[in-house]
């Protein structure tokens, strides 16, 4: 990928950026459990101290930032360059949850770690409509000789209401809504497959039959080679940009299926991307193998996220 810029190093495998309308961006450092600032001159600051393994992050409606916190990994560290993967549950797990972040105190608040007699079990991403309701990805936790099966949810941000959106599905991982916001999208790591489903009510989609779909949603693309699919970002145009692990890069696909572009990092654990930046054209990444976030001149409009330039500049 050409222009891209290093904005800071040496994070603990970061996610979950938001680029902020003051320049400075939010992200989460999941293997140091924190949900850290990062300011346009690369100096960080800890807003909060989340534990487990804070993952997607999103502006709430209130202006707060809300986590999915995964739980917690067991890390693996490379012998030659001391970079860490996540491999598998952590030992200490317990559950995982959505979490409210107050901005100004740094407060974490547990908003949910259950759905009916279900737990939640590894939270990963999260994206809110216009209404300020969330919708979330579940991708599970995996242990040497079983994983779980995944779930997208819906959720209030008050902590009143949750439902059962789609279940099973294979490690559901990235998530974003349509400009329109009558599509949902969902992107599996395994397999590298992003689906949509037609939002037909909230927290209900409309799901297409066997042999149509595995899990009711429209397959809107899915590349052969050695990749993975992460968390996601929209553009303006309808195009969805999906982080790309081991073939690392960011993965273009149109609407209407199919990929359009892939626009390669180096980086085997490209694990996101959101937009900020004069007119939404500065492409954020965060690059977790090597710890870093970088930014690149997008060559379109990234979609303007709800509720996010309501939130007071710090």
């Amino acid at each position: 990928m050409k222009n891209i810029r290093v904005i800071t190093t040496g994070l603990h495998f970061p996610e979950g950026p938001i680029a902020m309308p003051d320049g400075s961006v939010i992200l989460v450092e999941i293997a140091r459990g924190t949900l850290t600032r990062v300011l346009s001159n690369g100096r960080k600051e800890i807003i909060a101290k989340t534990g487990g393994g804070p993952n997607g992050a999103a502006i709430g409606p209130d202006g707060a930032c809300y986590i999915c916190n995964n739980g917690g990994f067991e890390w693996e560290k490379d012998s030659l360059s001391g970079r860490i993967r996540p491999i598998r549950q952590a030992d200490d797990y317990d559950t995982g949850r959505i979490e409210r972040v107050d901005l100004t105190t740094g407060n974490v608040e547990r908003l949910y770690d259950g759905c009916g007699n279900h737990k939640l079990n590894g939270p990963n991403d999260l994206v809110f409509d216009h209404k300020g309701n969330m919708w979330f990805t579940d991708l599970g936790k995996s242990r040497p000789r079983d994983m779980d099966r995944g779930v997208v949810y819906w959720a209030r941000p008050d902590g009143r209401e949750i439902k059962e959106v789609v279940q099973p599905i294979t490690t559901p991982n990235g998530i974003g809504l349509s400009p329109d916001e009558k599509t949902l999208y969902v992107a599996e790591t395994e397999g590298a497959r992003l689906y949509g489903f037609s939002i037909i009510g909230d927290g209900i989609v409309e799901k297409l039959p066997f042999p149509q779909s595995l899990n009711g949603g429209r397959l809107v693309t899915c590349d052969g080679g050695f990749r993975r699919f992460d968390s996601l970002a929209v553009e303006a145009n309808g195009n969805i940009c999906v982080a790309t692990l081991m073939t690392g890069g960011i993965t273009i696909a149109r609407p209407s299926g199919g990929t359009t572009d892939f626009l390669e990092t180096d980086d085997p654990y490209t694990t996101n991307i959101c937009f900020g930046g004069a007119d939404l054209r500065t492409g954020f990444l965060t690059l977790s193998w090597q710890g870093l976030l970088v930014a690149c001149d997008w060559p379109r409009s990234g979609l303007s996220l709800n509720f996010l330039n309501t939130t007071q500049r710090m």
